[in-house]
């Protein structure tokens, strides 16, 4: 059964978007693609036409997939009454499916959000959350700190905790520093 142009340039997607989470952006060649999908190079170049168009269609594929997936982990946060510690836990479990390691590679081969922000659902859900009148602005920059923390931690948390002289199983454990996040987070935005 042959696949439609749309199915064939998902599925290609979807294999591209694997290879770059296991292996980064070196690892993205027609041919590795092509492996994981059951084609020849060819049936990839047919579809990006070359590796650098795949690579510009997977960044905006990658980019679609982590604003709905922070959408999805927003509105379940939403529906079980707003804990904070509940949100960041829940995002820290999308980022540890491989999102963060996505993020960290799709930002080094030059992918950037150019729209409203993917954060900002979880600015303003958080913004209306607070009591005093302070600036948006005040939770943007502390929902960046935390996007920058959690996209790292999957991949450099425990070698960070290590190097501020945290060892043994306590530098693979983020539960800690998670909870110290949420801590934080809730002080600033007043939400304590």
């Amino acid at each position: 059964m042959r696949r439609s142009a749309d199915e064939a340039r998902r599925l290609i997607l979807d294999a591209a978007e694997r290879v770059l989470a296991e292996g980064g952006v070196a690892a993205v060649q027609v041919r590795a693609v092509a492996t994981r999908v059951g084609m020849t190079d060819a049936g990839v170049s047919h579809h990006f036409g070359s590796r650098d168009h795949l690579l510009e269609a997977l960044l905006r594929h990658g980019g679609r997939k982590i604003r709905a997936g922070v959408a999805e982990v927003l509105a379940s946060w939403l529906d079980r009454g707003a804990d904070l510690g509940q949100l960041v836990e829940a995002l820290a479990a999308f980022y540890r499916g491989g999102y963060g390691e996505l993020a960290v590679a799709l930002h080094a081969a030059g992918w950037r959000d150019r729209g409203s922000g993917m954060l900002a659902p979880v600015v303003e859900a958080l913004h209306a959350l607070r009591a005093d009148a302070a600036d948006v602005e005040d939770t943007r920059l502390a929902v960046a700190a935390l996007h920058q923390a959690l996209v790292t931690e999957s991949r450099y948390g425990p070698a960070f905790r290590r190097s501020a002289g945290i060892t043994g199983r306590a530098a693979t454990d983020s539960g800690p520093q998670l909870r110290w996040w949420t801590a934080q987070l809730s002080r600033s935005l007043g939400l304590s």
